[in-house]
């Protein structure tokens, strides 16, 4: 019996292919040898890793084959090959169109193989039918019914339709109001040039209602250029912008009920000590209150006991001593984490704009200046107090220092968005010193050359001590 069994097995054989072609069934690969040959050549596979991995099929070799061959056709006026059923619809597609997407490839592929006993001979019929060098001689294939299910809430039927035919036309409009939907959609049918081209839309249309959901997409779907593009946009728009804009309603309720009744709060327990706000004290711990100068302002935020008092004190301190010295930020090294810094957005409208600033009794001018379509230039300038438009308004309770020179270190720095990406432009780090004399009173100019609008200008400096 036992004799009988090993002469059965060693006799069976596997026929394959019209030429009765057989391998024996204990190899590696028992199915037509020459048509997987034949195929690899076609797809330009390595045979033995093809042998290795019969079942695979070898996707993205599949797939490049197929954009490579129909990224020129025109598009497909004939009857669909394929019929998607998504979002309760049926979705007619063509064979070309359909090995764009990974995801609907391996639909396909995977139809293919349920629907026949010799998919690989399946796939070389396909294969020689959809050749370029064939198309006169094509017969019609038949149809295969792909399902696609899809949970995520951000797919709406006609972002789903907007992305299914971006698989034929390669510019078709992304509305604002689709563009989520749209790269959801192009996600899941993993259609990468889709993908990228709704992340370009929506760096380029960041704006405050627009910020939130297009952050947490970037996070949802692990796509980094669009976090932080998000990031960037928040960082130069937060002040200017989003401060005083309704989307502010966004942040947590109950967290911005209990900052706004922070004064309601034990006078021993400002908000950062209590449980609720242990976790956000890294967070205010990278404020630069030193920047907060005017007295009036620290006493507003002792009022709503937010801040530790020990913080605010520190603050006062190193107010009192800076005065003392001559304006000295002896507590203050680092310009670029510890600058006091002052802005200036500059819009399409302006062909100059400053704005005048106080510190320790030493007045600055900061200004803007267009000279064309392209071209700007950026400085500041020390003023004399008694220079100013309208005193009263930059110097009521606020000292007034007669030292002739003061030593400043800064940097002048001016970004603008140009085809969503950043253009930076920046001085060296100077230190100089600033008189009242026409030939020392000025900063050395930023000058930059770019098409973006609006620019966001910043000054950053510190009083050494001198």
């Amino acid at each position: 019996m036992i004799m009988s069994n090993t002469h059965k097995a060693r006799l069976e054989r596997r026929v394959a292919g019209s030429t009765n072609r057989w391998r024996l069934p204990k190899q590696p690969f028992s199915g037509d040898l020459l048509s997987l040959s034949q195929m690899c050549k076609a797809l330009s596979i390595d045979f033995e890793e093809a042998l290795r991995n019969p079942d695979r099929l070898c996707m993205s070799q599949i797939q490049k084959f197929f954009c490579e061959n129909f990224k020129k056709k025109d598009i497909q006026s004939g009857e669909a090959d394929v019929i998607l059923e998504c979002l309760g619809f049926k979705w007619e597609l063509h064979q070309p169109q359909v090995f764009q997407s990974e995801t609907l490839a391996k639909l396909y592929l995977k139809a293919l193989a349920q629907g026949t006993t010799h998919p690989l001979r399946e796939l070389e019929e396909l294969l020689r039918a959809q050749s370029p060098k064939k198309t006169k001689e094509k017969s019609p294939a038949k149809r295969i019914i792909i399902s696609l299910k899809i949970n995520d809430p951000l797919v709406t039927k006609v972002a789903f339709a907007t992305a299914l035919k971006n698989l034929y036309m390669s510019e078709v409009e992304i509305n604002l109001e689709d563009v989520l939907g749209v790269l959801a959609s192009a996600h899941i049918l993993q259609f990468r040039g889709l993908f990228q081209r709704c992340v370009d839309v929506m760096i380029a249309r960041l704006m405050p209602s627009t910020i939130k959901k297009f952050y947490e997409a970037g996070c949802k779907y692990k796509e980094e250029q669009l976090t932080t593009g998000c990031e960037k946009w928040l960082e130069m728009n937060l002040v200017p912008l989003v401060g005083m804009q309704i989307h502010l309603h966004k942040i947590p309720q109950d967290l911005l009920h209990k900052v706004l009744k922070s004064p309601s709060f034990p006078e021993n327990c400002c908000f950062l000590d209590r449980d609720i706000g242990q976790s956000l004290r890294p967070l205010f711990l990278c404020l630069r209150l030193h920047g907060i100068t005017k007295g009036k302002d620290l006493e507003v935020l002792r009022h709503i006991n937010f801040f530790p008092e020990s913080w605010l004190d520190q603050v006062t301190a190193n107010h009192y001593h800076a005065l003392e010295n001559g304006g000295d930020m002896v507590h203050l090294k680092d310009l670029n984490t510890q600058a006091v810094r002052f802005g200036l957005l500059f819009n399409q409208e302006n062909t100059t704009y400053s704005k005048t600033i106080a510190l320790y009794g030493f007045f600055f001018k900061i200004k803007g200046l267009k000279h064309d379509t392209t071209s700007y230039s950026f400085y500041m300038q020390r003023i004399k107090h008694t220079d100013l438009e309208s005193p009263s308004a930059v110097y009521e309770h606020n000292p007034v220092s007669l030292r002739a020179a003061r030593l400043v270190k800064y940097e002048i720095r001016a970004e603008a968005l140009v085809d969503g990406k950043w253009q930076e432009f920046r001085t060296n780090q100077i230190k100089q010193k600033f008189g009242l004399t026409t030939s020392s009173c000025k900063s050395h100019t930023l000058k930059i050359q770019t098409v973006g609008i609006p620019i966001y200008v910043s000054f950053a400096f510190i009083f050494p001590a001198s």
